[in-house]
């Protein structure tokens, strides 16, 4: 019997979501839109740092969380505290991506010379990409916290497969999303390099009032 068709809609919705969400994940992509010749390298890259996690949450930890329901309280109540941070440092200041189109509104380099200093070197934009992804706090925490949330312990399926699926809708997210951001990188910001800034602090709100939530679901989870 596959998975339940409603939880899968349900994270592939959070997990849009939460990919949307400007970080370092778009500034890196964002950065080998104006760059490179080609984003495929850096966006194999992030691709490979989230798939590396992916598999450590099916086989370990994501089990041992989905088996300690104080550890995974515990891990929401930190992820709504790193949104909130996040979401405020947004609001308050604008975020690295905003900083790349303000270069590209400076005036940005011409296109022959990125992709001359950086079209050699696909493996070194894979290896950034992956570390890049792979130490994003809240890549970790999304899949740590938020995918157990969207497990059914009563499923046919073992909560492992259930993690790994859920986490290859996460990837599949980043791979969609990132496409589009690191392709129309260049053309949107040349001919609007403020939209970024009103689309984070956009982000910046949807991050303080996802962590909200999250707190709310846990205390009445606590409390019921």
């Amino acid at each position: 019997m596959p998975m339940n068709p409603e939880l899968l809609l349900a994270c592939w919705g959070m997990m849009t979501l939460m990919v949307v969400l400007p970080g370092p994940d778009w500034a890196y992509i964002i950065s080998a839109g104006l760059r490179d010749r080609s984003i495929v390298p850096s966006l194999a890259g992030i691709l490979v740092g989230y798939l590396a996690a992916v598999t450590a949450v099916a086989v370990g930890v994501g089990a041992a969380v989905a088996a300690l329901p104080l550890v995974l309280v515990g891990l929401t109540f930190a992820a709504a505290a790193y949104l909130a941070w996040l979401g405020v440092r947004v609001l308050l200041a604008p975020p690295a991506v905003a900083g790349v189109a303000a270069a590209v509104a400076a005036g940005a380099p011409d296109e022959a010379a990125p992709v001359a200093a950086s079209g050699d070197r696909p493996w070194l934009r894979l290896a950034q990409g992956a570390g890049v992804s792979g130490l994003n706090p809240k890549g970790l925490l999304v899949l740590v916290v938020l995918l157990p949330q969207f497990t059914d312990a009563a499923g046919a399926w073992p909560i492992p497969a259930q993690l790994a699926v859920l986490g290859l809708i996460f990837v599949g997210s980043c791979a969609l999303v990132y496409s589009v951001v690191g392709v129309s990188a260049r053309a949107v910001l040349r001919a609007r390099p403020t939209a970024l800034n009103v689309v984070s602090r956009v982000s910046g709100a949807a991050m303080v009032v996802l962590a909200v939530v999250l707190v709310v679901e846990q205390v009445s989870h606590l409390l019921g």
